[in-house]
């Protein structure tokens, strides 16, 4: 009587598994970057319509709002997301404060406006104590 071997081997599903874990230990991580990176995304968006009060205000009075009301925004702890807490501008500086998330927590994210040469126009310049990698693109 011939009989058939049926079934994986053990030496076999112990590479299988030893591969899987070799991709989780890098897949795990890229993915927590990119959650956080998402979130820090989620500031930058809210905070373009302060950018644009900010940029609109001093294009026509020739100096930065001191505070969120002189911009004609809402108060810093009204402009809320599910990840930010509130969006502050004080000068002409747009500063981001998150919430759940410990990286985040940690720090804010600084939008600085610059005024371009030539005046007519309001440059940004993303300031961050976060790694480049939490980061979102336009903040590299």
């Amino acid at each position: 009587m011939k009989r058939n071997q049926q079934g994986f081997t053990l030496i076999e599903l112990m590479i299988v598994i030893a591969i899987i874990a070799i991709l989780m230990a890098y897949a795990i991580p890229a993915y927590r970057d990119y959650t956080i990176r998402a979130k820090a995304g989620e500031g930058i968006a809210l905070a373009a319509g302060a950018k644009l009060a900010v940029s609109e205000y001093f294009i026509s009075e020739g100096v930065f709002p001191t505070s969120n009301s002189g911009a004609g925004l809402a108060t810093p702890t009204a402009i809320t997301g599910n990840n930010v807490t509130s969006i502050a501008n004080a000068s002409g500086v747009i500063t981001i404060t998150y919430a759940n998330d410990p990286v985040l927590t940690t720090n804010t994210v600084q939008l600085s406006a610059v005024a371009a040469a030539g005046a007519g126009s309001v440059e940004w310049v993303c300031k961050s104590a976060h790694q480049d990698r939490y980061l979102p693109p336009e903040c590299r």
